[in-house]
């Protein structure tokens, strides 16, 4: 789940707006990272069409460095965000270089080569991914020694399952443990990851829960989630959920965006319109 305005998809090293060839060019040299950090963002953000724009973008997401004990946050910084700008361009031709990013020994890079790919709805990622998740909440999902992270960034990775939208029966079985991890953002992931592929309500009515948890960032990973499944019978719970409006109106946005799959409640239950999800947006403007 990423929100608007996580530093993740923001550039570090701003400053004065750039053009297009101006961030192709600081994309191209190699001697200042951060210029090529912030050209990455910007190409991607802009959805740059320019012929050299891809190619440039897969160079970079190759400019990696094995890890090192005293590298801090920034460790391939630009790979990374290489990564998440392919995955807004959607061009199928970057997934091979995604494909190798994701299996990376920085778990940072994987993280964004599993959304980038979900983004893109690669179809040859579901084997990879399901493969760094077999092991379940006990192998993939279990805590690190020494810090907070994962063995692997399952939240990415289910969802990029759910968005890819592929339902065979060992994609099923890959997520379902997940449904019980310890930490509801992981949760929070395979409920919507499910509620993609299968349409069952019940995954649904999970997120919902979560959308009265006490901790402010899983009620907004919990919005995020059942906007990005387009579930529409939450769109009361959405208007009600204690969070900002800027999150409810981007899940309300996905739930006009809806897949028809996910737009079903419970059997007998009226489900909202086009016009009912709009109407609660502009209330909430």
């Amino acid at each position: 789940m990423v929100v608007a305005g996580d530093p993740a998809s923001s550039p570090v090293a701003g400053g004065a707006p750039i053009t297009e060839e101006e961030a192709l060019v600081r994309l191209r040299q190699t001697d200042d990272q951060s210029l090529q950090y912030y050209a990455a963002w910007w190409l991607g953000k802009m959805r740059s069409r320019h012929p050299d724009t891809l190619p440039l973008l897969c160079a970079a997401l190759g400019q990696r460095q094995p890890r090192e004990p005293a590298a801090g946050v920034e460790h391939n910084a630009v790979a990374r965000n290489a990564a998440r700008a392919l995955g807004k361009l959607g061009e199928a031709s970057a997934v091979p270089a995604l494909l190798a990013a994701l299996e990376d020994e920085d778990d940072g890079l994987r993280e964004a080569a599993a959304r980038a790919l979900g983004d893109l709805g690669a179809a040859s990622a579901i084997a990879p991914l399901c493969r760094r998740l077999a092991s379940g909440p006990a192998g993939a999902g279990a805590l690190r020694t020494g810090n907070s992270r994962l063995e692997e960034p399952c939240e990415a990775m289910l969802e990029a399952l759910g968005e890819i939208g592929q339902a065979h029966p060992e994609v099923i079985a890959v997520i379902r443990p997940f449904v019980a991890h310890e930490r509801p953002l992981i949760r929070s992931a395979a409920c919507r990851a499910l509620l993609q592929l299968t349409g069952d309500p019940l995954w649904g009515d999970q997120l919902l829960e979560l959308l009265e948890h006490p901790q402010l960032q899983v009620r907004r990973a919990s919005l995020m989630d059942l906007g990005a499944a387009g579930w529409r019978p939450a769109l009361q719970p959405i208007c009600r959920t204690l969070a900002e409006n800027s999150l409810k109106l981007i899940a309300l946005r996905g739930l006009v965006e809806a897949r028809a799959s996910c737009e079903q409640g419970h059997p007998g239950d009226p489900d909202p319109s086009i016009a009912d999800i709009l109407a609660a947006m502009d209330d909430l403007l």
